[in-house]
């Protein structure tokens, strides 16, 4: 009789997940929430989550951030994507996100209520490119940059 081998140990695979990227139109200001959960719970940045099997980027990234904030929006295009790799203090591999980062616009930017934190986001709000400049190590990693590439796109450089 031979015996069976011990099961190798499950690496996570990578998953699909979205970020939204909502810039306020009428005064530039981006929509960022502050993490509940990790991967980085209690730092700011853009609404986001899992992709839902079946579901597409754009409509994954509109429910992520209206789950998030209450506020309604349609997703426009991918900006970027990008990896999220986090290991254990040994270095195994505790979880891998495939992140794409997509453009949503409001669907009524002339009146862009205020967000209201929900879901897995602590706190919600408008800020500008200058007040996420400041917020350093309260933010995820990435956050400025993608924001600074969104302005440069809807201003059109």
């Amino acid at each position: 009789m031979t015996s069976n081998p011990l099961p190798e140990p499950r690496v996570p695979e990578p998953r699909g997940a979205v970020i939204a990227v909502c810039r306020n139109p009428a005064d530039g200001r981006f929509l960022l929430v502050r993490r509940a959960n990790p991967p980085d719970a209690g730092l700011w940045g853009f609404p986001g989550g899992r992709i839902e099997p079946g579901e597409d980027l754009l409509t994954a990234a509109s429910r992520e951030l209206t789950e998030e904030t209450g506020l309604d929006t349609r997703g426009i295009c991918a900006l970027t994507a990008f990896d999220s790799i986090h290991r254990d203090e040994d270095g195994a591999l505790l979880f891998h996100y495939v992140i794409v980062a997509v453009r949503c616009d409001l669907t009524s930017p002339l009146s862009a209520p205020e967000p209201v934190a929900a879901d897995d986001a602590l706190e919600a709000g408008w800020f500008s490119l200058e007040a996420i400049g400041r917020f350093g190590a309260l933010a995820s990693a990435g956050v400025f940059t993608l924001a600074q590439r969104a302005e440069k796109e809807a201003r059109g450089s």
